[in-house]
This record gives structure tokens, C-alpha cells and sequence, in this order.
């Protein structure tokens, strides 16, 4: 057996220590819910809890709470978020989607140092698995730490910039607010370069403007939230866009992408240094990406995807990776 949060082997069906600790405080909760996953019988109970729309409008997502050792549903005070398989036909590879978000935010974790939510997968009563991640917005007794999303400091909403108003922006954007926000920023602007490359890397293409925040801390400072929401879209959405949103203004008129028709390590370099971010630092962020190609496997063949989907999964990594070394 595997434990459902980091694939260490266990000897029972049971998180190990170490996601216990860090999901519920070290607290014995099992791997199966007390309920089933939402189906036309029980829907009703799940939309009284439901949080809101976010991938490709048909992710749900729930709010749940402690309650004698066990996850309940919750309207309010919700300590964790309960993403189910989205109730789709219209995606591809759709059951793959808990484990996909699930493997997506490990590897970042494990082999980039990216900080993460804190994430599990977790089983329904009827057997189906979903992706559940703690809220890192709350505090020790209850309050809320202030978080700002970069489409709320971007001042774009529906009725400012459209229906697609979180895609309307670049990551050279996000950026210059980092620097606008962030007392110490020069270290969260690699962190933040090295997760819009990650992105790119796992083809991630619905990293928009939401997909990223600012939170305050108790001495009033912004910093970097950590990344959630990270999972490879192009397994469900095979037809979309490499990216969510430009790396900056005009990037698709460069001369590595009016050859290629893709992002190279030219673009990537690019933006770096409309950050302020040193070459040699951007350089060896890069590198590190294609050192890691073996890992990346291993934790792919690990993961709780379907066999077919993990082919799928690393050689659209295997792709990426030669893409940011040309």
C-alpha cells in the first residue's frame, strides 16, 4: 500500500506520519470519507457546501472541517478544500483529474522546492478518489490572513475586462507587482520565475491571474501564497494554449517564437530580465529542470494516475524539457 499524500509505502491503509502531521497536525484520519462522491441522489447535500467554478468552469469544489477525527462537509469555518471528479463528459482522461492535481503539486514540492499547499488524495465511501488540499489562509484561531489575488491587484474583474478577465494579463504583470508589493523581493521573484517555468514544463496552460496570490502575514508584509491549483490541463484540455497568459507584452513576435511557434529558453530568459532576475540565476533555474527529467518519471510512474495517462503525462514533460533547452 501508498500513502495517499506522498507514496511512501505503508503497511496499512493509512497516511503516514509525516502527512498526518503535516495535513491534519498528526491527527489519525482515514483514507476512505463517510460519504459518497456527489451523484444525482446526493447532489443537493454537496451544492449547499459547494465553494466555486474553476477549471474550465467545471471543477467543484467543497469545504470541509474537522469533526471527531473525521472530514465533514461544512458550510462555514471549512479548514480544507474537496475537489471531486469534475461531472463531466466534455474533458478528456476526466477520472485522472484528483491524481493529476495530486502528482502535479508533489512534484512541485519534492523536486523544485516550490512552496505548495498541503495536499492529499483521499477516497469517497463509494471508492472514488478526490484531490483534498488544507487552506493555508487561516490561522491558528480561525482568522483569516489577508490574500489578494493578482486579478483583484490588477483591478480585473468580469465587469472591468470581460468574462475572460482573468486570462486578460502577462506574468511580466504579476511581477512588477510582486516588486510593487513585496518588501524582499528579489527572492520571491526567482521563486515566482521558477513557478511560471514549472508551469510550462507540466503543461499547465490555466495558470491565469487567480492562479496567484499575495498574502500578508501578522507583521503587515506581502509574500508569495503558496502555488495551488497546479495540475497538467493538457491532459483534459489536449487543444489548449501553452500558457494561460503571455510571458509579457509581445512575446509572440520574438524571433525563438516566430520560428518555433512555441516558448524556448530565449523567451524564458527574456522575461527573467525584464524582472530584474540576474541571467546566471535565471540560467540555472532553467537547468535544473532538465536535471530532473529522471525524477520526474519515477514520481509520474509512482503517482496514482492511470497507466495510459502517465505515458501521456511525461512525454508532454519530455517535450517541454527539450523546448526550454533550445
Amino acid at each position: 500500500m501508498k500513502c495517499l499524500g506522498c507514496y511512501v509505502v505503508t503497511e496499512k491503509e493509512e497516511y503516514c506520519l509525516a502527512c498526518r502531521k503535516k495535513m491534519f497536525d498528526k491527527t489519525r484520519i482515514p483514507t476512505k470519507l463517510l460519504f459518497d462522491a456527489p451523484k444525482a441522489e446526493n447532489l443537493s447535500i454537496f451544492q449547499e457546501n459547494t465553494k466555486h467554478l474553476s477549471i474550465s468552469g467545471v471543477q467543484l469544489k467543497y469545504s470541509l472541517r474537522l469533526e471527531n477525527n473525521n472530514l465533514v462537509l461544512t458550510e462555514k469555518n471549512g479548514e480544507f478544500i474537496l475537489k471531486p471528479i469534475p461531472p463531466t463528459t466534455l474533458l478528456h482522461n476526466i477520472n485522472d483529474a484528483p491524481a493529476n492535481e495530486h502528482l502535479t503539486m508533489q512534484m512541485a514540492e519534492k523536486l523544485f522546492g516550490i512552496r505548495t499547499a498541503a495536499n492529499c488524495l483521499i477516497a469517497f465511501k463509494d471508492g472514488d478518489f478526490a484531490y483534498l488540499t488544507k487552506r493555508f489562509d487561516r490561522q491558528a484561531d480561525g482568522r483569516k490572513f489577508a490574500q489578494e489575488d493578482f486579478a483583484q491587484l490588477t483591478g480585473r474583474t468580469k465587469y472591468t475586462a470581460g468574462d475572460s478577465y482573468k486570462y486578460e494579463g502577462s506574468y511580466e504583470e504579476i511581477g512588477i507587482l510582486i516588486k510593487r508589493y513585496v518588501a524582499a523581493y528579489m527572492p520571491e521573484l526567482e521563486h515566482f520565475f521558477k513557478l511560471v517555468v514549472f508551469n510550462y514544463v507540466i503543461s499547465n496552460g490555466d495558470a491565469h491571474l487567480k492562479n496567484f496570490s499575495l498574502t500578508r502575514t501578522d507583521l503587515g508584509e506581502y509574500k508569495l501564497s503558496p502555488a495551488y491549483d497546479l495540475m497538467s490541463t493538457i491532459l483534459h484540455t489536449p487543444s489548449e494554449a501553452d500558457t494561460a497568459l503571455e510571458l509579457y507584452d509581445n512575446d509572440m513576435e520574438s524571433g525563438f517564437y516566430a520560428t518555433y511557434r512555441y516558448y524556448g529558453r530565449a523567451n524564458f530568459l527574456e522575461l527573467a530580465a525584464r524582472l530584474g532576475i540576474k541571467e546566471s540565476r535565471a540560467t540555472k533555474i532553467i537547468d535544473v529542470f532538465a536535471q530532473k527529467e529522471a525524477a520526474i518519471s519515477s514520481m509520474i510512474d509512482q503517482s496514482f494516475l492511470s497507466e495510459p495517462v502517465k505515458g501521456i503525462y511525461l512525454k508532454n514533460v519530455v517535450d517541454r524539457l527539450k523546448r526550454i533547452c533550445r
